[in-house]
C-alpha cells in the first residue's frame, strides 16, 4: 500500500513538472520577439531607395520595441540567390519577410509556396499568394508635382530623366512627371536615358552628363544615388531628387524638390497584423491619403506662387477631386491612349508600357 502511495506521489510530481515546464516554454514562446526579415537591393547607406526603406524599418523597430527583432540582408542580387537568402532568414526564425525591389517577386513567390506558415511582403510588384502580399505607393502623384516645379524652373523647356529599368513603375513615374511639366509648359520635353541598373553611381552620373550635354537644364531621376543630382549641380543646373531629401544630402538649393517615401506607414500595420495573428494577403497601393508619399521641403529658389500652385494640386489629389492619369492622354507617337473624361484604372497604371506625349525616348 505504501509503495503504491509513493509511486502515485512520484507520478504526480513528474506530471506537475512536465506541465510546469510546458507552461514555461509556452510563456517563453509568447514573450519571444517576432523575428522580421528585411531584404534590400542596395546598402541603406546609399541615401536612396534602400535608405528610405531602412528608415521605415527603423520606424517600425521604434514603434514595437522589444516585441520585434529585425534581421537585415543588404545588397542582395535579384536572382536565384535571393531565394537562399530568404530561406536563411526563415532558418533564423523570421515569421514575416519584406523584400524591397521589383525583381525579387518571382523568387519570393517560389519561397512562399514552400513555406506557407511564413508571411511574405513584396514591394513594387504585382504577384501574390495566400501568404504573400504586394505593396507600393502612388509615387506618380509626387512625380507629377515635381514635374510642375521642374518645368517652371527650366529656361529651355528641356528636362532630362535618368531611368533605371523600363518597368511599369519607372515608366509610370516618367509619364506622370512629364504630364506635370507640360501642365505648366505645353512645349516642355523630357528626354530619357536608361542605365539598366537600380544602383550604379558611375552609370547614373554618366546618364546625367549625357543629358546635360544635350542641353537639358533640369535633371530628374529614378535611381538610388545622388549622382545625377550632383552632376547637374556641378554644371550649374537644377536637379529633382528622389527617395530622400537630396537638398539636405547634397547641400545645395539647386535641388528643387525630392519625391519621398514613408515606408513605415505600411510596415507598422503589416507587422502588427502578424503579431495579432490577423495578417491577410493584400495588394496595397497607398497614396497621399495614407501618407505613404510626400514631397520634401521645396527649395527657396522656387517662387512662392509656383509653390502655392503645386500645393493646390496636391490638395486636389489628396481629397480625391483629381488624379494624374485622368482625361485624354496621347502617347509620344501622337496616338490617343485614353479619351477625354476617362480615368485610368489601377491595372492599366500598374502595367504601363508606353510613354506619353512629350517624352523623348522609348520603352
Amino acid at each position: 500500500m505504501k509503495k503504491s502511495i509513493v509511486f502515485l506521489l512520484i507520478m504526480l510530481l513528474a506530471t506537475s513538472f512536465v506541465f510546469a515546464q510546458g507552461a514555461q516554454e509556452a510563456t517563453d514562446a509568447a514573450d519571444a520577439p517576432l523575428k522580421v526579415g528585411v531584404i534590400y537591393i542596395s546598402p541603406p547607406g546609399d541615401m536612396g531607395y534602400s535608405y528610405m526603406h531602412d528608415q521605415g524599418t527603423i520606424a517600425m523597430e521604434e514603434h514595437f520595441g522589444d516585441k520585434v527583432e529585425v534581421i537585415r540582408m543588404e545588397g542582395i542580387p535579384e536572382n536565384e540567390s535571393s531565394e537562399r537568402v530568404m530561406e536563411s532568414l526563415i532558418d533564423e526564425g523570421c515569421k514575416i519577410i519584406f523584400a524591397n525591389s521589383y525583381n525579387y517577386q518571382q523568387y519570393m513567390l517560389n519561397v512562399a509556396e514552400r513555406y506557407p506558415d511564413v508571411y511574405f511582403e513584396h514591394c513594387s510588384g504585382y504577384l501574390s499568394a495566400d501568404n504573400m502580399s504586394n505593396y507600393f505607393g502612388r509615387m506618380y502623384q509626387m512625380r507629377y508635382l515635381s514635374g510642375m516645379i521642374a518645368a517652371e524652373m527650366s529656361s529651355s523647356g528641356k528636362i532630362g530623366y535618368v531611368g533605371a529599368y523600363n518597368t511599369p513603375e519607372v515608366v509610370r513615374g516618367i509619364n506622370a512627371f512629364t504630364l506635370g511639366a507640360r501642365a505648366v509648359n505645353p512645349d516642355a520635353t523630357v528626354t530619357v536615358v536608361w542605365t539598366n541598373t537600380w544602383f550604379d553611381p558611375s552609370l547614373e552620373r554618366q546618364g546625367a552628363v549625357a543629358l546635360l550635354d544635350q542641353g537639358c537644364d533640369v535633371i530628374a531621376q529614378h535611381q538610388d544615388t545622388t549622382e545625377p543630382a550632383k552632376a547637374a549641380i556641378e554644371r550649374g543646373k537644377y536637379a529633382i531628387g528622389y527617395n530622400a531629401d537630396f537638398r539636405k544630402i547634397v547641400g545645395d538649393d539647386h535641388v528643387l524638390v525630392s519625391p519621398m517615401w514613408n515606408w513605415g506607414n505600411y510596415m507598422i500595420p503589416a507587422v502588427q497584423s502578424a503579431l495579432d495573428g490577423t495578417w491577410e494577403s493584400q495588394s496595397y497601393w497607398g497614396g497621399l491619403e495614407d501618407e505613404m508619399i510626400h514631397l520634401s521641403p521645396i527649395s527657396p529658389l522656387v517662387p512662392q506662387d509656383v509653390v502655392d500652385e503645386v500645393m493646390a494640386i496636391q490638395d486636389k489629389i489628396h481629397d480625391g477631386e483629381w488624379d494624374v492619369f485622368w482625361g485624354m492622354l496621347k502617347d509620344n507617337t501622337g496616338a490617343v491612349r485614353q479619351k477625354a473624361g476617362e480615368k485610368m484604372s489601377d491595372d492599366a497604371m500598374l502595367t504601363m508600357d508606353w510613354f506619353v506625349e512629350g517624352v523623348i525616348g522609348s520603352v
